[in-house]
Order: structure tokens, then C-alpha cells, then sequence
């Protein structure tokens, strides 16, 4: 079953149970799914790819993350506690993360492959790592881990 597929029906299944939350965390992503279909003019009652979906799925937990980030900051717990239990539900369907050691490991062998020796190469090295990693790192870790080869 397409990842699309599954949360259409885990809306059912939310409103059968009252859970409010997971069904709001579940809207919430099939209205991005329609969002992205419309942005590269599909009809909104297609289904993604779980390629695409993932993507959209990514987005999404980067975006929660950076507003849990904002709302802690002005001190707004109760919608820190109302993005947390999305981001939770968002999280089940992102593949495990790449550890540190894992992304330097990758790191290497790019830098070697690619000949990178200088710090003007940082965005192509950058660039080709997440591009091999595509939804398993994220690109804050990555960033970090090159850059600490030309300090």
C-alpha cells in the first residue's frame, strides 16, 4: 500500500477513534500531499509517489522542527506540545537517521572522489552528499561535518 494510501485511511481510522491529534497530524499531511500535486500542476485527487511523499513528509518534520524551535523561544508551551505530537507522527514514516560517524564516513569518500581540497568547494561537496543521502541526514549535521575537514 502507497505511503498516500495508508494516511487516508489512518484519517478513518482517527475519526472513528475521536483521536484528535492524530487526526489533525494526519490532515495536516494529506493536505500537503494535495499541495504538492497542485504545485507541479497534477490533479489534487491523484496520489504521490512514495518518493514524493517522503519529501513532503521531510519538509514537513523540518518545518515542525523550526517552529518548536520559534515557539520554546517565546515561551509558548502549549503550541510546543501541539507541534511535538505532530513531529512524533510525522517521524514513523521518515527512514532512520544517519549517525555522525556514518555521514563522515560518506563525507570522505566523497571529498576524495570529488578532489575537493580547498574551502570554496563546501556547497559541491555539501551538495553531493545530501544528494546520496537524500531523507537520511539532515542537511544542518552534513553542513557541519564538511565544514570541520577545513578548519
Amino acid at each position: 500500500m502507497q505511503l498516500h494510501e495508508k494516511i487516508k485511511e489512518e484519517v478513518k481510522d482517527a475519526l472513528k477513534a475521536k483521536d484528535a491529534d492524530h487526526l489533525r497530524a494526519a490532515r495536516n499531511l494529506l493536505a500537503a500531499f494535495t499541495n504538492d500535486l497542485v504545485a507541479r500542476r497534477k490533479k489534487p485527487s491523484g496520489t504521490v509517489s512514495d518518493e514524493e511523499a517522503l519529501s513532503v513528509v521531510a519538509r514537513l518534520a523540518k518545518q515542525r522542527k523550526d517552529s518548536i524551535a520559534q515557539f520554546k523561544e517565546g515561551g509558548r508551551d502549549d503550541l510546543v506540545q501541539s507541534e511535538e505530537k505532530e513531529l512524533t507522527y510525522l517521524e514513523q514514516f521518515l527512514p532512520k537517521m544517519m549517525s555522525k560517524e556514518e555521514i563522515l564516513q560518506i563525507v570522505e569518500a566523497k571529498k576524495k572522489k570529488l578532489g575537493i581540497e580547498d574551502k570554496s568547494k563546501i556547497g559541491v561537496l555539501v551538495g553531493a552528499v545530501m544528494f546520496e543521502l537524500k531523507n537520511k541526514a539532515d542537511g544542518k549535521t552534513v553542513r557541519e561535518i564538511v565544514e570541520s575537514f577545513f578548519k
